[in-house]
């Protein structure tokens, strides 16, 4: 079943931030299905201790390395962090236990996937940085998955069904393993669909290199550089170039919703019938770390969107929580508690500058 432009309950012209505190309190106990890629996030830090006799560049003294869930994990522990329910469905190696250590607590994993020969695909960020100064990240190696992704396709899909049972939202995070398929989104919509008269679950969709195949879900949310590859072509600050991105968008995919997310110039929220949204950055502080921020937002999204926010709402939700997580350093989460202090901050900050 397709969204309509009735899909969503019109905005709230006041949108007050009682409103939107009220929302983040609904998002305790909401079930979320996170189904998708989980990566190994790798940061490996080091000391500058001189320039290299063989080549003209620095050694660094390692001094540790740490590795968390990133992609769908990092989605699914940011749902959790924010106080909902969230079911991982994904694929890790049997050996690769850290990924899901520190998800044990906020997230069920009994859905977690452990194929003989499989291994997650990884991303080392290499950061340098003396004892008492910030980290800076200088370079990222990516691997890919290890071992035959296909040959876990049919026990994933058979566990991504599963997990839709009583839950509120559902959230695809596909990082391009081929093992999140716009199939398999197809199929999962088809049984969301026979709800007897009750309104669809929300289907959210973040897709790095393939968004427009996943038709007809309820909201997506590109980045700029997504939404540029996508249409082939640039954005940049042209308002009118912006909103032709997001119509076609909109039509490419036939979602319910898009939130394009731009950095530093905030989220743009299109929704077809109605007039764009345009939602400023929260925070203004330098930002210290943006990875994982994409997974930020699309939890806070799911969540919202579960406990009934507009999507205009759950943008302007979304929009604190990922102006939260760039102040943290690596691959981070946002708590329900500190969502709710940013808007009361932020509301206190406002009546300020109006007296």
């Amino acid at each position: 079943m397709s969204p309509s432009p009735g899909a969503f309950p019109q905005r709230r012209e006041a949108d007050p931030s009682s409103r939107l505190i009220d929302l983040a309190e609904r998002f305790a106990g909401r079930r979320i299905a996170v189904i998708g890629d989980v990566i190994a996030d790798e940061f490996l830090y080091g000391r500058p201790a001189r320039v290299s006799r063989e080549a003209p560049v620095l050694i660094l003294e390692h001094d540790r390395t740490a590795v968390v869930p990133g992609g769908a994990g990092n989605a699914a522990a940011n749902a959790g962090a924010l106080g909902g329910e969230a079911r991982l469905v994904g694929l890790v190696g049997p050996g690769e236990r850290e990924l899901l250590d520190g998800l044990r607590a906020s997230v069920d994993i009994s859905r977690v996937l452990r194929p003989e020969g499989y291994r997650a695909p990884v991303k080392t960020r290499i950061l340098a940085g003396g004892r008492h100064t910030a980290r800076q990240q200088i370079v990222r190696v990516d691997r890919g998955p290890g071992g035959d992704v296909q040959a876990a396709a049919a026990d994933f899909g058979r566990a991504a069904l599963d997990a839709l049972d009583g839950c509120d939202a559902v959230l695809f995070s596909d990082y391009g393993s081929g093992l999140v398929t716009p199939a398999l989104f197809a199929r999962l919509r088809e049984r969301l669909a026979g709800g007897g008269g009750r309104p669809p679950i929300p289907m959210l969709v973040d897709s790095r290199h393939n968004l427009a195949a996943f038709r007809g879900c309820t909201a997506c949310t590109p980045n700029e550089a997504e939404a540029e590859q996508a249409l082939g072509g640039p954005v940049g600050d042209d308002p009118g170039r912006l909103e032709r991105a997001g119509r076609e968008l909109l039509e490419r995919t036939g979602a319910g919703g898009v939130v394009l997310t731009r950095g530093s110039r905030g989220m743009a929220v299109f929704v077809p019938g109605r007039e764009t949204d345009h939602i400023g950055i929260f925070g203004r502080d330098e930002v210290a770390d943006v990875t994982g921020a994409g997974d930020t937002v699309i939890a806070t999204l799911s969540l919202a969107l579960a406990a009934g926010a507009s999507l205009y709402e759950a943008a302007r939700l979304a929009n604190y929580a990922g102006g939260l997580v760039v102040m943290k350093r690596g691959t981070a989460t946002v708590t329900g508690a500190e969502l709710i202090r940013a808007i009361r901050a932020d509301r206190e900050s406002d009546r300020g500058e109006e007296r």
